[in-house]
Parts: C-alpha cells; sequence; structure tokens
C-alpha cells in the first residue's frame, strides 16, 4: 500500500489519491464516452493498495498507463499519455525558451537582470546559463516549503539565489594591510609584501579581485588611504636613495623627516638637499598618480566570475590627514577627474568620500581642500559618493583623532549601499566583515492584499474612511509580521548551510581578509566566524506600499509620511526580536532593487491589474526614496527620506537629480554634502546628465547630443547611476530599470536656487 510519494523536486510527501483521481477524471472528460465513475475508483483503488509504500511520481504515473491499456477504456489511456507527455513538455519548454533567450543574446529582463554583466559573450551566456538552472535546483532541494511557497507567491525574493548552492558569502570589506604587509597566495602563485607604491596598488586590485571569485557580492576597501599611505613614503625614500646614487651624498636625514604635503613645485632656485627633496617628491607624486592611473584602469578591465564581469569594487577613503595618505587621495580624485582611456568616466571603483567635521569637512580643516576637489570631481565624474561619519549612527565612542588607526572605528559602505559597523559577536568595525546575505519583502502586495480586504484600493483623489484606514493598517502589520518571520527563518536557514563550508573554500577570504579567519586551518568550517557578518531583510516600494493604505505616498501627505516611519521602525523593532531569538547580526536594508524593482510589479500587475499609483508602472519605487516621478525640491526629498537612514542600517543610499551640466558647479555638490549633515543622513550622492560616444568614448554635458562632435558617430548614450553604481550603457538595462530612469525628474533645475524648494 503507498504511504509516502518522491516527488519531483525530491520532497517526500504524504499519498493523496485524490490526485490519481483528479487526473483520471481529467482524461476521461476529453472522450466522447466521459466519465466512468466505477471504473475510476477501481484503478484508484488498485494502485493505491497493490503499490509498494514509497513510490515516486513517475512510478505512480506509469501505473496509471499501464491500468488504463488494461481497461476497455483506451480511448482514456490514450488522452491520459497524452496529457502526461504535454506536461513534461511543459516543463522542458520553460528552461528551453530560457535557454533560447541567452543563445540568441534577446535583450530580456533574464539577460539584463544585471547591468554590470555582459550575459552577451560566452562566459556571459555560460554564467545565465548557471543561474538559471541553479535556481530551480535551490528551490526544490534547500528551500523550506514556507520559503519556496512565498517566493513563488511573490512575497519575497531570495538574493543571489543562483550562488545558494556555493555557500559563498555576499560581501567583504577588505582589510588591506594583511595583504600589503603580508602577502597572499592567490592561486598557484604567492605575492610578496609590497614595498612601493605601484606594486600596492596592483595588490590592491587582486585582493579584490580574487576575492570576488569567492563571492557573489561586491568587495571595498574601508581605508584607500590609510592602507596606501606607507607606501608613497617608502617610494618617496626610494627616489631618495636613487638621488644618492646619482649625486654622491647622502640623504638619509630626509627619509623619515615629516612633510606637510606632496605637491609637485619647479626646482628653479633650489640648491643642495632642499633641491633633493622637491626632486623626490616631483617624482613620488608622479608615481602615485600613475599607480592610481593604474588602479582605476585595471578595476575597469580586469574581468572576474568567468570573465564576464568587471569587479564590482569600491573604495573608502577622506579621513588620512597625513602628507601620504593626502597624495593618494589627491591623485586618485585628479585620475578620476581625467578619465580612462579616450577621457571617459570611469565606472569603477565606487568611491566614497567619508566626511568627518574636524578632518575635513570645514574651511579650517585638514583635508577640506581635498574635499572641494571630491565635489569638483563628483560634478564632473558622478563619484566620489558621500558618506557622512557625523551622522548619529555612524559613530564610534573609540574614534579619536590622533589614533592612527581610527579608521578601524569609521563606518565604510559599499557603493550601492551596504552598510555594516555594529557588532553583537565582535568589534563594532565596518573592517573584515560584510553582508552574509539579504532577503527582501514585497511589502506593497501585502499592502494591495489588506486593501482589498478593506473595501479595495482607492482611486486617485478619493478619500479614505478614517476606521477603513485603521482597519488595512491593522491587518497589513499582521501580514508584515508574518512575513518578517518567514525572512527571517530563511536567512537563518541559509546561514546554517553557509557554515558547513570549509575554509579551503575561499582561500583568500576565509584566511587573509574576513575577521577571525586567520585561526581557521583548511579543513575546519567557517562556522566561528562568520556570525561576524550580516543578514539583511530588505523591503522595496515604500511610496506604492503607502498609497494602496492611504491614497498617497509619503512626499506627498504628511500622515503618509507617518505611516511609513511606522512601517519600517516597526521592521527595525522586529529585527532586534530576530538577533535575540537567532543569535544573528540582522539588519533593515533599503534594497538596492535592480531586476527586482520590474519583476515584483509584473507579477502583482498580472494578479490584481493596474492600479493607479501602485502598479500601473513598470517598476516599484527603490526602497524608502521619494517617487522617482515626483517632482519636488531637492529640501524636501531629503526631509522625507532621512529619518528612514537612521532605521535602515543594513544600507541606505540619497540621491538628488540634477538637471543640466554640473561640471563647473561643485559648489551645487557642496550644497547636498551640507543637507545631508543637518538632516542627519548616512549616505548619498548626486545624478547628472553625462552623455557617452559609445565608439570613440567622448563624454560631455549637453542636454540633447545626437552626433559625437569627435567622430560622427550618432552612438549615443547616457552614463546613468542604477541602484549607486553607474553603468556605461543603458542597453544593459532591464525594462524595469529602463521605465524608472525614463519617469526621473530634477530636484535642482539651475545651479543651487531651487536646492531648499525656493
Amino acid at each position: 500500500m503507498i504511504q509516502t510519494v518522491v516527488k519531483r523536486d525530491g520532497r517526500i510527501v504524504g499519498f493523496n489519491e485524490q490526485k490519481i483521481m483528479a487526473a483520471i477524471r481529467k482524461a476521461m472528460l476529453h472522450t466522447d464516452k466521459g466519465e466512468d465513475e466505477r471504473l475510476l475508483y477501481q484503478i484508484t483503488d488498485h494502485i493505491a493498495q497493490g503499490g509498494d509504500s514509497q513510490m515516486t511520481v513517475e512510478q505512480i504515473q506509469d501505473r496509471v498507463e499501464v491500468e488504463l491499456m488494461k481497461s476497455s477504456r483506451k480511448d482514456v489511456a490514450q488522452k491520459y499519455i497524452a496529457y502526461r507527455h504535454q506536461r513534461s513538455v511543459a516543463r522542458k519548454a520553460k528552461t528551453r525558451d530560457v535557454f533560447l533567450d541567452i543563445v540568441n543574446i534577446k535583450s530580456t529582463d533574464v539577460t539584463r537582470e544585471n547591468a554590470n554583466m555582459n550575459a552577451d559573450t560566452p562566459a556571459g551566456m555560460m554564467m545565465k546559463f548557471a543561474s538559471e538552472t541553479t535556481k530551480p535546483f535551490v528551490d526544490d532541494y534547500l528551500l523550506s516549503e514556507e520559503s519556496r511557497e512565498a517566493v513563488d507567491k511573490n512575497y519575497m525574493h531570495i538574493h543571489d539565489k543562483d550562488y545558494y548552492p556555493t555557500k559563498s558569502l555576499t560581501c567583504v570589506q577588505h582589510p588591506l594591510d594583511n595583504i600589503l604587509n603580508c602577502g597572499f597566495i592567490a592561486g598557484h602563485g604567492a605575492s610578496r609584501p609590497a614595498r612601493r607604491i605601484e606594486t600596492a596598488s596592483v595588490l590592491a586590485c587582486i585582493s579584490m579581485e580574487c576575492a570576488q571569485n569567492e563571492m557573489h557580492g561586491g568587495q571595498a576597501i574601508p581605508a584607500f588611504d590609510f592602507y596606501l599611505a606607507p607606501y608613497v613614503r617608502m617610494s618617496y625614500v626610494e627616489e631618495l636613495k636613487a638621488l644618492e646614487d646619482l649625486n654622491g651624498e647622502s640623504y638619509k636625514d630626509l627619509y623619515d623627516e615629516p612633510l606637510m604635503d606632496y605637491l609637485k613645485k619647479p626646482l628653479d632656485g633650489l640648491t643642495g638637499k632642499e633641491r633633493a627633496q622637491q626632486h623626490a617628491i616631483n617624482k613620488t607624486v608622479g608615481r602615485v598618480h600613475q599607480a592610481m592611473e593604474a588602479f582605476i584602469h585595471n578595476m575597469n578591465t580586469i574581468h572576474s566570475r568567468g570573465g564576464n564581469q568587471v569587479v564590482f569594487s569600491s573604495i573608502n577613503y577622506g579621513t588620512d590627514t597625513s602628507a601620504e595618505g593626502r597624495c593618494v587621495m589627491r591623485e586618485i580624485l585628479l585620475s578620476t577627474y581625467e578619465g580612462v582611456g579616450n577621457g571617459e568616466t570611469a565606472i569603477f571603483p565606487i568611491q566614497i568620500w567619508k566626511k568627518k567635521r574636524g578632518v575635513n569637512y570645514l574651511p579650517e580643516d585638514r583635508n577640506f581642500d581635498l574635499y572641494q576637489l571630491a565635489c569638483k570631481v563628483t560634478a564632473r565624474r558622478f563619484f566620489p559618493n558621500f558618506l557622512n561619519l557625523d551622522a548619529t549612527y555612524n559613530q564610534d565612542s573609540d574614534w579619536r583623532a590622533d589614533d592612527p588607526k581610527r579608521y578601524i572605528h569609521e563606518v565604510a559602505t559599499m557603493g550601492c549601499r551596504t552598510r555594516v559597523f555594529e557588532n553583537r559577536f565582535g568589534p563594532k568595525t565596518s573592517i573584515g566583515r560584510g553582508n552574509l546575505s539579504f532577503t527582501t519583502i514585497n511589502i506593497v502586495k501585502l499592502a494591495i492584499e489588506a486593501a482589498l480586504e478593506t473595501g479595495g484600493v482607492k482611486s486617485e483623489g478619493e478619500e479614505i474612511p478614517q476606521d477603513v484606514k485603521d482597519k488595512r493598517v491593522a491587518l497589513f502589520f499582521a501580514k508584515l509580521d508574518h512575513m518578517l518571520e518567514v525572512a527571517a527563518k530563511q536567512l537563518d536557514d541559509r546561514f546554517q548551510f553557509q557554515k558547513t563550508a570549509f575554509a579551503k573554500q575561499f582561500p583568500l577570504l576565509m584566511k587573509s581578509l574576513w575577521i577571525g579567519a586567520d585561526k581557521l586551518k583548511p579543513y575546519d568550517t567557517v562556522e566561528s566566524v562568520i556570525n561576524q557578518g550580516t543578514l539583511g531583510i530588505g523591503f522595496i516600494g515604500l511610496a506604492e506600499c503607502l498609497v494602496a493604505l492611504t491614497g498617497k505616498h509619503h512626499g506627498e501627505s504628511a500622515e503618509s509620511q507617518e505611516l511609513g516611519l511606522k512601517i519600517v521602525s516597526y521592521m527595525r523593532q522586529r529585527i532586534n526580536d530576530f538577533c535575540e531569538h537567532y543569535h544573528h547580526n540582522y539588519s533593515v536594508l533599503a534594497t538596492p532593487a535592480e531586476g527586482l524593482s520590474g519583476k515584483f510589479t509584473k507579477k502583482d500587475r498580472k494578479q490584481f491589474g493596474s492600479i493607479p499609483g501602485v502598479t500601473d508602472r513598470d517598476y516599484y519605487t527603490n526602497s524608502n526614496h521619494v517617487p522617482v516621478y515626483y517632482k519636488c525640491s531637492a529640501r524636501h526629498k531629503a526631509e522625507v527620506e532621512a529619518p528612514y537612514h537612521e532605521m535602515t542600517r543594513g544600507g541606505h543610499i540619497f540621491y538628488v537629480e540634477i538637471d543640466g551640466d554640473a561640471t563647473h558647479n561643485p559648489q551645487v555638490i557642496m550644497s547636498v554634502v551640507d543637507m545631508m549633515d543637518q538632516l542627519n543622513m548616512g549616505y548619498g550622492s548626486v545624478n547628472h546628465n553625462r552623455n557617452r560616444c559609445m565608439d570613440c568614448g567622448y563624454e560631455n554635458a549637453d542636454d540633447h547630443l545626437d552626433t559625437c562632435p569627435k567622430c560622427g558617430s550618432k552612438n549615443i548614450d547616457k552614463l546613468q547611476r542604477i541602484t549607486g553604481y553607474l553603468v556605461g550603457t543603458t542597453d544593459r538595462w532591464n525594462s524595469g530599470k529602463l521605465a524608472e530612469l525614463n519617469d526621473r525628474v530634477t530636484h535642482i533645475d539651475h545651479g543651487t536656487k531651487d536646492l531648499f524648494g525656493e
């Protein structure tokens, strides 16, 4: 007698004879003779009673075919066999259609899921083949029934699900001093410690490139200026020694002599050691500049992940006040300003200026001149973004201005927005830590359901009675609470799977980069160290969620804003509960949705139809942002979004759109940073016009550029920011993000006069 059934995905479930009966009945109803209830029960009973205690779905279906062929109803057998074949073909067809889109390099949301990946190259195609076949395996074998159902029904999205079986972690902030001071083994070759700035620059690239192949998320350097500064001094001493050989004099007393800065100056009128010193400085600055040029060039050309994608890299800097650290910053900024190749804007690394009062923000601060330069570079090249170390939640009581390693106590971020700082299981730092994995909840669908169960979503301008609002909001929170529980459990399940990996599976990460991993032996599991990382629970579409619940989004209604803050605050509260229950570093993430922005929407529109202000566009608004189509001042947008930064400590970003050419107006960038400072915002930047000729690389900021003035090409695209990082061509954007791009409005129309809505 059959008791359990092994499904195609490997799950074992209880036997249900009703499923056999339903399949046979369906076949009977498609024949001329119709249903034969006696035969239906007879065959079902015979199969149920005569089978083994456990059988597969295929074995049961084979027995149904045999029994039908033995009966007088050969016509039913033919219909059943035909239907079974159709189902098999349909299952294969879905995979076939996706594969053909990849083979034929069609521009679809599957092949354009990641705008930083060229899925048209052979390596890119292989990545997509692997990705699309791995995801079903995860669904079938690695997810719980509850998690799988939440994903299938569009309540939840598991990020980087294709990497799930690899047990890899998402991202890490590289303790680059470990690499530079000690060297490392990458593959079959070993690298010696660095002794000059050129070597340090290359090792920084190699560290991120190697780690990218061991992880599925971004790679960042948390203190680029501090880490590379010693190699500026080493290179300077090297230049002095070269002069000693040339001049036959000793300059040893200059080796350790403090310098105020490394600035190129003419040698005219200088003699003796003064001339030698300035010559060494000039040569060192030239070498540092070349090293920074090489670093940027490498980060835009060295491929990882099977050779189809450059490293998703970020560097944080701004607070090293030493002459050497200032030299590193000045030259990386100048190299960025000049551009790469034919002068085009570098896509990577994402550069992040760490803004700090007393260090680099006010005119009297030591690095204020470099802050001014950073704003000038941003006005032309989009980067650096700005990380506000003065935000209350970005501060550490252990930070001291005279501490040579104060960067340990400074928050650093990934360019896309991922933030790791607080830590229940070790030091409060960003260094040597990262996100383990993250999952996003579709709060829009929860709001739509709550609205439909309490009278329906109202049309634009239609007032919702207060008692109805109260009822639907209460229902929404009940649904949200349940989905938060599901997400937290799913992330814990993934953690339990990740922790079984051996250290040897991540030869660089679990040897030189992850905090505490240096104590692991090759066959030790990573369980003892990975809890230093974070598990992110994200959300998308707060604006659309609020429209479904109240009729208006938070940018246009104070009441909606109050509810939005209540929603995210509740998420923060529940996630703190999960930290205690599961003993992990859970955090709330303002999800950097790229492919997800349209995926959730498309499925919800199919289920609920087009709802004005909710599902009527091809995307949901990113995280807690004011909708891109809503025209308002930069000040208003900042005031609405600012309070969410403190609550979303897994990561957040603020940006404003500038109309026209910002190249000659760095003051507008400084005004935005001032606004972030006033409103206690954590991280943000500015978007503006930047045209790019896709044939020769020429760039300018004209409002309407149809023909390249350099080569005559009409192959012109706009350089755009997608989820915190830049993309060199919108050809790789998915349909949802392209729709969002077309809807974007400016918040600063003419210089700074509209910044505060005046």
